[in-house]
């Protein structure tokens, strides 16, 4: 597959997102329905939640990123393997929402009720085994240990990266190291794992498997920092979830760990403790937050710390030859920086 003209970035995110994914559409379209292939059961209570996550939509980031990086890397995204492993990644990438949203209590996905809210955690947690366990059966079908090799640690590193928060849930000395550890842990290694893996799809070189997989790293730590700033800053309407929840369940984000930063026990401090004590914003305990991050700048200095890693990932795949599959994985990250949910 191939468009004309290249793509180009522009200054409404919206715009450049509609067509970084009408470049790989058609192969988006096989993605879901690969997806729904791979999510078929035999037992009736899988192959209903099944369903149900799939009708959740979502983004479906991940499965593009593996799409785009096989055609930068000179591959063909259409074929079955790339789609089949895009799929794959969605599935992994599902398997930890489930699991998530078990550990946090969480009642809303998308808009929608989650599966452990809908169904009961013992059924969630069983649920996001099969997830796990059929992404893994489904990737064997490559017979490629470097694919497995990456598909096993990223998520090993996501099971680490869930063990270390619960480790410091409710603690307001956190530093940012520690934070970003988590957070890549979490989010950014699967990114990682999508690009390199396209890489491999794609047949690159070592050069351009390292690019795709730096890209994918930086990538995924832009990704997050900002979903945790949106938790912070925007409306429930606007997430499809809860807002503020992070603090309600003891996680410091960046804007508060730079407020907090060397300020001792001081108003801010007890503020965060109260919240995180009581479980619940009192009175104006959200809007009195927000006003302090942005009085000392905390707000503005997360968001550059979140532009500084999409310029990262940009200047990451600087190696891979021109193209309109280049040219979208550069605009990308400055849709992930301007996004609103």
């Amino acid at each position: 597959m191939q468009t004309s003209g290249p793509i180009a970035e522009v200054e409404e995110p919206q715009v450049s997102a509609r067509r970084i994914f009408s470049l790989i559409a058609s192969e988006m379209a096989e993605v879901e329905t690969e997806f729904e292939r791979q999510a078929q059961s035999n037992v009736q209570v899988i192959a209903y939640i099944s369903d149900y996550l799939r009708a959740s939509g979502g983004k479906r980031v991940r499965p593009a990123l593996t799409i785009l990086s096989n055609y930068a890397a000179g591959g063909d995204g259409s074929s079955i393997s790339s789609i089949r492993m895009a799929a794959v990644m969605e599935f992994l990438h599902t398997a930890t929402l489930v699991h998530d949203d078990i550990i946090d209590n969480a009642e809303t996905r998308r808009n929608r009720p989650s599966i452990n809210s809908r169904f009961g955690n013992q059924t969630a947690v069983l649920m996001g085994d099969w997830l796990y366990m059929s992404a893994f059966e489904t990737s064997l079908a490559e017979r490629s240990l470097p694919i497995l090799d990456i598909l096993t640690a990223a998520t090993r590193k996501m099971t680490e990266g869930e063990l270390l928060q619960l480790t410091l849930l409710g603690r307001t000395d956190i530093t940012e190291e520690e934070y970003l550890d988590i957070l890549q842990r979490k989010t950014a290694y699967l990114f990682s794992a999508c690009c390199q893996i396209g890489a491999i799809l794609g047949g690159a070189d070592a050069t351009r498997q390292i690019a795709l997989r730096d890209y994918g790293m930086s990538l995924g730590t832009a990704f997050q920092l900002v979903d945790d700033l949106l938790d912070f800053t925007a409306t429930d309407e606007v997430l499809g979830k809860p807002a503020g929840v992070d603090l309600l369940e003891g996680k410091l984000t960046l804007p508060l760990i730079y407020l907090l930063d060397g300020g001792g026990d001081g108003p801010a401090r007890q503020l965060v403790q109260a919240v995180i004590r009581e479980g619940r914003y009192h009175q104006d305990a959200r809007h009195t937050l927000l006003e302090m991050v942005e009085r000392a700048g905390a707000l503005e200095r997360a968001r550059s710390e979140a532009a500084r890693y999409a310029e990262a990932a940009r200047d990451a795949i600087s190696v891979l030859p021109a193209s309109n599959y280049t040219d979208a994985l550069r605009a990308i990250p400055s849709y992930i920086i301007e996004r609103d949910r």
